[in-house]
């Protein structure tokens, strides 16, 4: 691996510049822990574990996470047409990544909800940390998220079905 600057300042701008190049998000709203399923999408329908080479960097913090969410939220917001989704950080330590459709077309089966976390896996290969820590060939947005310190992803089509991808 290549480690041109520190870690923590490589993961600093990877994370602001993933924010602002990132392509959906919408406002999240408060609910205790347990309230997810059946409140943000139905009940979980399937999951999967992704073992992941990355570790979670030292400055993953609940700021951090939640800094990334308002990032993408913002720069989805600031565009001329709706969002298609949703993206917040539910949990104690806003560890909890939720993903939901806001429309019938995006996320209509689990394989178009991959289509999208696949888009997600090409804008964080393209951010500066994936390339200055020389992974951008083979890390996914999976890996990001466990490098923000993300211990789970909740992908939904908000009406169907809610799929769960656990972090390791």
């Amino acid at each position: 691996m290549k480690r041109n600057r520190s870690i923590a300042s490589v993961f600093r701008a990877a994370c602001l510049g993933l924010a602002l190049a990132a392509f959906a998000a919408g406002p999240a709203l408060a609910s205790e822990e347990h309230d997810h399923e059946g409140y943000y999408y139905p009940k979980i329908t399937s999951s999967e574990v992704y073992r992941s080479e990355a570790s979670v960097e030292g400055g993953a913090t609940k700021t951090t996470r939640l800094a990334f969410i308002v990032g993408y939220t913002q720069q989805q917001l600031s565009r001329a047409y709706a969002p298609r989704i949703a993206m917040f950080a539910k949990g104690d330590d806003a560890e909890k990544l939720i993903i939901v459709a806001l429309d019938d077309g995006v996320m209509r089966t689990l394989f178009r909800a991959r289509a999208v976390l696949a888009q997600m896996t090409a804008v964080a290969r393209a951010t500066t940390m994936f390339n200055d820590l020389g992974v951008a060939d083979s890390y996914t947005f999976f890996d990001l998220a466990k490098m923000l310190g993300f211990t789970e992803i909740t992908v939904s089509d908000g009406v169907t079905y809610a799929h769960r991808i656990t972090l390791k």
